[in-house]
């Protein structure tokens, strides 16, 4: 085990949680989601088998929730194939150390994320002055110093596969984070979005506690690059996916998922991006 894991020097627990926080979604036999407080993880896997992979780690000092759902899921003393994130932000690499030192299996991350999983780069601040509500005021205290994965972090493929999930590939969907990836299956059309897009409202306390389904872009306190965004958003909707699962809020499915992320594309200016805060244009 490379003893440089380490979290970064803010890494705290965050007082935040909603009503779904500790249940979780089948969206299919091979896709559940799960709610960590305010984020969720997804497990691509049937349930009992040892195939599985899990997409992000949630919110920090939330590792053994995690593998209590991982094991009650797929079996006792079972374990992923390997971690794959979205990006690594606070909330989807909250438990991804002790994580790693459990379960000793390989993470991957879009290259461009690797200065943040690997101690060389901090995130730009959050920002509390953006349009939106409590999270948005309480940002200031989310973690943004780079963890340090050691050599336990390896670049997701160029030809765009996806390690462990041959049916998979990734989508490179930045304005989030610089290497924000999100994963889709074209046989059934399944999407794993991660913070793309998202069907909450994040930014408002009372939103997030309600879970209030209601789709909208990436989370405003944490996104730096809005065109980027809105570019990420376009790709995503033009693949016509069938079901979505989303780094906050409930899984989106059929005509809803189709109408409202062809709203989000046609309004994203409204919906999406503040009318002011430090990371507008």
């Amino acid at each position: 085990m490379d003893e440089r894991l380490s979290y970064g020097e803010d890494h705290k627990f965050i007082p935040a949680t909603s009503i779904e926080s500790g249940s979780g979604v089948e969206v299919l036999p091979d896709i559940y989601s799960h709610t960590i407080q305010i984020v969720n993880i997804c497990f691509v896997g049937n349930r009992h088998e040892e195939d599985f992979v899990l997409i992000d780690a949630g919110m920090p000092y939330s590792a053994k929730d995690i593998i209590a759902v991982t094991e009650s899921r797929f079996g006792e003393n079972n374990r992923p194939q390997a971690i794959i994130l979205t990006h690594g932000h606070f909330d989807h690499i909250g438990g991804i150390i002790d994580l790693v030192k459990y379960w000793d299996v390989p993470v991957y991350a879009h290259e461009l994320e690797l200065p943040f999983l690997t101690g060389q780069k901090k995130y730009p601040d959050p920002d509390p002055t953006v349009e939106g509500g409590m999270v948005s005021k309480m940002s200031p205290i989310f973690p943004v110093e780079p963890i340090d994965l050691g050599n336990h972090i390896e670049v997701l493929p160029d030809d765009g596969s996806v390690p462990h999930l041959p049916e998979f590939r990734w989508i490179h969907t930045p304005g989030h984070s610089p290497g924000h990836v999100s994963f889709f299956r074209d046989e059934d059309r399944v999407l794993i979005a991660g913070d793309a897009f998202v069907t909450v409202k994040q930014e408002y306390l009372y939103k997030v506690l309600t879970q209030e389904q209601e789709i909208s872009g990436p989370p405003r306190y944490l996104t730096t690059d809005w065109s980027a965004a809105l570019e990420s958003v376009k790709k995503l909707e033009a693949l016509k996916p069938s079901v979505a699962v989303t780094g906050h809020g409930l899984p989106m499915t059929g005509e809803l998922l189709k109408d409202s992320l062809r709203t989000l594309v046609d309004e994203f200016e409204e919906i999406a991006v503040p009318t002011y805060g430090k990371y507008v244009q």
